[in-house]
């Protein structure tokens, strides 16, 4: 008898969170979709990202489709993005895009920039960024002009984010978080002040 059989079964390798898993599996998701356009994603690279199997991904989320409209949500990502006073909303807004992408390696709302353009998918994205970000950032202003002032604070998110996470501007990236939101969370603030 050899001694792997007679010592029994090796131990059993370790399982992963199922919870875990899907979180992964969406932050990795999230991650590509923030920097490549829709239709060029695969299940192989966001298995990858995510430290988990192609087949997981489909077990978890039944196919790329499902995936990518449970990631076009923004809710969660919103709720952090806007969690501070008004008269401070400025500068948390701006810190959790640069954190975000330095530190997490996503952006709460870059991924609409890659969004598909057109049809049904697209329809649903451009209308889940509305409610949740958009329209949820002008309920929370006062004074004229809401929800433009709402969509402007959030345009200079956007382009933000992608200076830095997309076209990686070498001097926003190397300049200091705190830096970079003194210098522009005032062009914010000034939208959602009025």
């Amino acid at each position: 008898m050899d001694t792997a059989s007679a010592q029994g079964p090796g131990p059993a390798p370790p399982r992963r969170d199922a919870e875990a898993s899907r979180a992964a599996i969406v932050r990795a998701t999230r991650h590509l979709l923030a920097r490549h356009a829709h239709g060029d994603i695969t299940l192989k690279a966001i298995a990858e990202r995510a430290g988990v199997s192609p087949p997981l991904i489909l077990k978890y989320f039944g196919n790329k489709e499902a995936l990518f409209a449970h990631t076009m949500n923004f809710e969660a990502d919103v709720e952090t993005l806007l969690d501070a006073p008004l008269e401070e909303l400025g500068r948390h807004m701006v810190r959790r895009v640069l954190v975000g992408q330095a530190e997490q390696g996503a952006d709460p709302i870059l991924r609409i920039v890659h969004a598909p353009l057109q049809g049904e998918r697209g329809d649903i994205l451009r209308a889940n960024f509305r409610a949740q970000v958009t329209e949820r950032l002008a309920t929370r202003l006062t004074g004229p002009d809401a929800g433009l002032r709402a969509e402007l604070a959030v345009s200079a998110l956007l382009g933000l984010g992608t200076l830095y996470g997309i076209a990686r501007g070498p001097h926003v990236r190397t300049a200091g978080i705190e830096d970079v939101v003194t210098r522009y969370a005032p062009a914010v603030q000034a939208q959602l002040d009025g």
